[in-house]
């Protein structure tokens, strides 16, 4: 596979000079990228003789290389409901993003057809070798037939490779329009390796969080490193937006991007649960966690990040319950997240969520339907370790508290057979014919259906 040829940015537009790229090493949005490749646009438009009755082929090819299921597709992910929940979630991601930038991109096309951006150092030729992208019949036509030739094709394969390869850049992020993307002087052909190797993942098996995040930081910063859960660098961080959104319904494996406050110290760090396997971790059974303690105040919460060690960085979720503060790890609280069952979402005016994980709602024929035991979450929180039983179903009732309090609790309970859901708990929870831990149920606040 080759790359377009690095370009001089101090050269004027024309010629082998196909962007605008800032210097070397500096970051763009989304918007700004697709702004700085549009002299590969203009030219095709300038090579092929393009007016405003071709606009039409160009806007469904772009529309059908950047959807899914489509002939054209340069993401072949096919997902439905009994998918692998990351892949749904970024699944869903590119539907969003790639209307997005094919909206944009007819946008640009649009007005280059009645505004042409001057290419002063003369027509544009660029060197692009092919990716393989399918073109739909009548773009095959117009760019390779009865008007086009080999430099309309490099021009076009160029931007079209450009074009895909940001809308996979930005696939990790919720707030996808805001990331600054590294830049270098061949545009995100750089990506090119770990866009290969991430997708692979996502194609071929459950993909895991620690390559959602690898890959988001080569977008961001043009370097790998450990397996972690985020990262963060001079510009900002990118953790699970969970961390900004309800545990009931945030993404699992997404990350969302926020920028640094002034100030922040620049080095490039990625954050690590701070115990690798939880299955070592110590364990404290619920039937022996001590009395609730008697609450003269709510719950709160606050992130903290430790020390910066060769590279890593933990952080912790902080509680305080009265004058008492606990510190949960916010790795294992993340894993915790991942790794709970949920309800199925519904649409916000629809009716009240079905417990569709574990289903179908009501006890299973021969099931027991004794309600479970309780147990506190102010003890739950205090305890040593992570908390189990093999005792029976037991319902920790979190509604009400903050969010960070219930990601902060999931981080608490050892990560199986977790059940996070709205209150109220149902007279009696399905059998879920699990053998190992009994279930740990955490109630929290339904969303609001505004």
């Amino acid at each position: 596979m080759s790359s377009a040829p690095v370009q001089d940015t101090a050269a004027a537009l024309g010629g082998s000079r196909w962007n605008t790229f800032p210097a070397a090493g500096s970051p763009l949005t989304a918007h700004a990228f697709l702004a700085a490749i549009e002299p590969l646009l203009q030219g095709v438009i300038d090579d092929n003789d393009l007016t405003a009755a071709d606009r039409e082929v160009l806007d469904a090819q772009i529309r059908a290389t950047l959807a899914l299921g489509t002939r054209e597709s340069s993401l072949p992910l096919v997902t439905g409901p009994d998918s692998d929940e990351g892949a749904r979630e970024l699944a869903e991601q590119a539907g969003t993003i790639g209307r997005r930038l094919a909206a944009w991109a007819g946008a640009s096309l649009e007005r280059l057809l009645g505004e042409r951006l001057p290419l002063p150092a003369g027509p544009l030729v660029v060197r692009s070798h092919c990716y393989g992208h399918l073109l739909t019949p009548p773009a095959v036509d117009l760019l390779m037939g009865r008007r086009g030739g080999p430099v309309t094709m490099r021009l076009y394969n160029e931007w079209l490779h450009q074009v895909v390869l940001l809308r996979d850049a930005l696939l990790p992020f919720t707030n996808w329009q805001d990331v600054p993307l590294l830049i270098t002087p061949t545009g995100l052909r750089h990506t090119e390796a770990a866009r290969d190797a991430f997708l692979t993942e996502l194609l071929v098996r459950r993909v895991r969080h620690s390559a959602v995040v690898d890959f988001a930081r080569q977008v961001v910063t043009g370097t790998s490193g450990p397996a972690g859960y985020g990262f963060e660098n001079a510009g900002g961080s990118a953790l699970p937006a969970v961390l900004d959104q309800p545990p009931l319904t945030a993404p699992r494996h997404l990350l969302t991007w926020r920028p640094a406050e002034a100030g922040t110290d620049g080095a490039t760090a990625t954050y690590v649960p701070e115990a690798d396997d939880y299955y070592a971790a110590h364990r404290t059974l619920v039937e022996d966690l001590p009395p609730t303690p008697v609450a003269r105040g709510p719950l709160t919460a606050r992130t903290r990040p430790g020390p910066l060690t060769e590279g890593t960085r933990t952080a912790s979720v902080e509680v305080t319950d009265d004058d008492t503060t606990t510190r949960v790890d916010l790795g294992q609280a993340l894993r915790g997240h991942r790794y709970a069952r949920r309800p199925a979402p519904v649409a916000p005016s629809g009716p009240a969520p079905a417990p569709v994980d574990p289903a179908p709602a009501g006890p299973a024929p021969g099931a027991a339907a004794a309600p479970p035991r309780t147990a506190s979450v102010r003890a739950a929180l205090r305890a040593p370790g992570l908390v189990w039983t093999r005792a029976g179903d037991t319902a920790l009732d979190a509604t009400g508290e903050d969010d960070l309090v219930v990601l902060a609790l999931l981080g608490r309970l050892y990560p199986e057979n977790v059940t996070l859901r709205p209150a109220p708990l149902p007279v009696a929870l399905p059998a879920t014919g699990h053998t190992g831990p009994s279930r740990l149920t955490a109630l929290v606040t339904p969303p609001r259906a505004d």
